[in-house]
């Protein structure tokens, strides 16, 4: 008989196989990166890839911009900036204009390395016109409040900014660009990963080479070679609000057959007024407990692989038929999944990961 699967070493499983640091390091063993001049590392992974990078080239100048408390470990000399996510900060306009400076710097001739990953929308900006950070708060706030997917808000965010969309490498005067990116969007566009930070102008007076370096895709699939059980189910369907995918989604689950199902991408949520503390993974966790309730013999790992769900310190929930209780209607509809999740241990904190590709549900029905 099999081994019953360890859902949060499969899930770890994973977050490694798509790790900032390996991801860069195997890009760059791979011979598909040339010595560059300057490297700039922007969003959740920044501080990972950058280190990877400076690995090889220990001299290049180096710029790091990243979310509080995702900086433990940065190259030595790199010059560093933490800004806030998901609602950005003045730090985070303090850090776009850095990256400008570090863009337009760069001489005739040279070559940048661009390292982006997720969450690099809000860590970097410099807003548009007449645009105040109170009123770019107001409208990210808004957006995030919405429910919107995340390719139409950053597109909205795009429209706001001089650095999005392939605005910040329009300042660019070298010979060549180099992209490597982590992707935390539906489809792995360049053009909406960090709403396009890392991406070129329509055309470019320099020579441009993207990677897409780490994926949804892949992390589901280092899941899937390690489980020890049969995968019925290796999906990237994640992409629904959380009040219509946690009804269909635990239906489907209830009547599985055993083995081991795998799902990606990034639930939405609208929140009310006065959120309480959660985010989507938590808040998705908590929808199937009620779905899955009395079930037997069903366990259900939900957390996003950057190791940071919504403004809190957990990656998401850890959830099973025991979980439910009434009164977890309440903090679903408050938005308070964090708190009433914890009283009964179903948190999943594993602090940031060095990675950034979306989410991972990964549920075991034996």
């Amino acid at each position: 008989m099999p081994k019953s699967p360890d859902l949060l070493n499969l899930w770890y499983t994973g977050v490694n196989a798509v790790g900032g640091d390996a991801a860069v390091s195997r890009t760059i063993a791979a011979g598909d990166v040339q010595a560059p001049d300057r490297i700039i590392a922007v969003g959740k992974a920044a501080a990972a890839m950058a280190t990877a990078a400076a690995r090889t080239w220990p001299d290049t100048p180096c710029l790091i911009v990243t979310k509080y408390g995702h900086a433990e470990t940065t190259p030595t000399g790199a010059q560093v900036i933490e800004a806030a996510h998901p609602v950005p900060d003045a730090a985070s306009v303090t850090a776009g204009q850095a990256l400008i400076d570090a863009v337009q710097s760069c001489k005739p001739g040279s070559h940048l390395l661009m390292l982006v990953s997720g969450g690099a929308s809000s860590l970097a900006e410099v807003p548009t016109g007449d645009m105040t950070l109170d009123a770019l708060k107001a409208e990210t706030q808004a957006l995030l409040a919405s429910g919107a997917p995340i390719g139409d808000m950053n597109a909205h965010r795009t429209s706001r900014s001089q650095i999005k969309g392939g605005k910040l490498l329009a300042r660019f005067k070298g010979a060549h660009v180099t992209t490597l990116a982590l992707s935390d969007v539906e489809g792995d566009s360049l053009g909406t990963i960090g709403s396009g930070i890392g991406d070129a102008p329509s055309d470019p007076s320099f020579t441009f080479a993207p990677h897409i370096i780490a994926s949804n895709a892949i992390a589901r699939e280092a899941v899937a070679k390690a489980s020890p059980v049969a995968v019925l189910t290796n999906s990237e369907t994640l992409y629904a609000d959380v009040t219509d995918l946690a009804p269909r989604l635990g239906r489907m689950l209830r009547d599985a057959a055993p083995g081991l199902h795998i799902f990606g991408g990034e639930p939405v949520v609208q929140l009310p007024d006065n959120p309480g503390q959660g985010g989507r993974n938590m808040a998705l966790g908590l929808a199937l407990a009620r779905e899955i309730a009395g079930t037997q013999g069903l366990r259900i790992l939900v957390a996003g692989t950057d190791g940071t769900d919504g403004p809190t310190d957990a990656a998401g929930a850890l959830i099973d038929g025991t979980t439910w209780a009434d009164s977890g209607a309440d903090a679903l509809a408050r938005a308070d999944a964090y708190p009433w999740l914890k009283d009964r241990g179903g948190l999943v904190i594993t602090g940031p990961t060095g990675t950034n590709v979306m989410d991972l549900l990964i549920a075991y029905k034996a």
